[in-house]
């Protein structure tokens, strides 16, 4: 599903992210990355997605080689990940149902199935009573609820979520956290790095530790491990 073979990244500032890592991620696993500011976490989420490229090593995600990756390619690579920021990235002008239709349009959908597949995804959070609505008519919670729509409309095989709950107060962030754990069930992989360390020591999932561009500890029902 996602695999890491001696992945090494150094930006052309001469700054080093991440150094000679490996790692494996099966189908339908549930892994939190944790680890301090600075430590590697979000070059490690972006190599994955193709936002960067790793400067050594070898990165295969369902099935595509991520590194020998053309770029006209990278569009059919993101559309078998749904990806999840802490800032939601909606579009301001659109409403939520066109921030999710979007998805959908720019791969060239039919407008049959859009309206379809829109309809499901903002049921499963929760939202179909909101599809007409701006972000700035939406919560935080109800935003990051449209942006979890937005990465499930395309089934995709794998979730990546970049600090997800980053911005969302303690209880948003369990609902929100409540619609991975759904996600997951149903046989969804997801990937996601996290400073909340209440959500990993709760919900115990496989926790991999990266510090200073190396992953340090990797364990099934792991704990977050840092102190704020």
């Amino acid at each position: 599903m996602i695999e890491m073979q001696d992945v090494w990244k150094q930006y052309p500032n001469g700054a080093r992210a991440l150094n000679g890592v490996s790692v494996h991620i099966t189908k339908g696993e549930f892994v939190y990355v944790v680890g301090p500011s600075g430590a590697g976490k979000s070059t490690f989420i972006k190599l994955m997605y193709r936002e960067e490229r790793p400067t050594k090593g070898h990165i295969f995600v369902n099935g595509f080689n991520i590194d020998r990756l053309k770029d006209r390619k990278v569009p059919l690579l993101r559309r078998s990940i749904g990806v999840v920021f802490q800032d939601f990235k909606l579009l301001p002008r659109l409403t939520a149902y066109e921030n999710v239709a979007f998805a959908l349009e720019v791969i060239g959908t039919s407008k049959r199935q859009i309206k379809r597949r829109v309809a499901d995804a903002l049921n499963w959070v929760g939202l179909s009573d909101k599809a007409d609505m701006l972000p700035s008519q939406l919560s935080g919670g109800e935003q990051q609820r449209v942006a979890v729509a937005r990465a499930l409309v395309n089934n995709p095989a794998v979730i990546i979520a970049d600090e997800p709950t980053g911005n969302l107060d303690p209880e948003t962030s369990w609902d929100v956290m409540k619609l991975f754990q759904r996600i997951n069930d149903r046989g969804t992989t997801i990937v996601m790095a996290t400073h909340n360390k209440d959500i990993v020591n709760t919900m115990r999932k496989r926790v991999i530790a990266i510090e200073g561009g190396q992953i340090v500890r990797d364990e099934q029902k792991g704990m977050y491990g840092y102190e704020d």
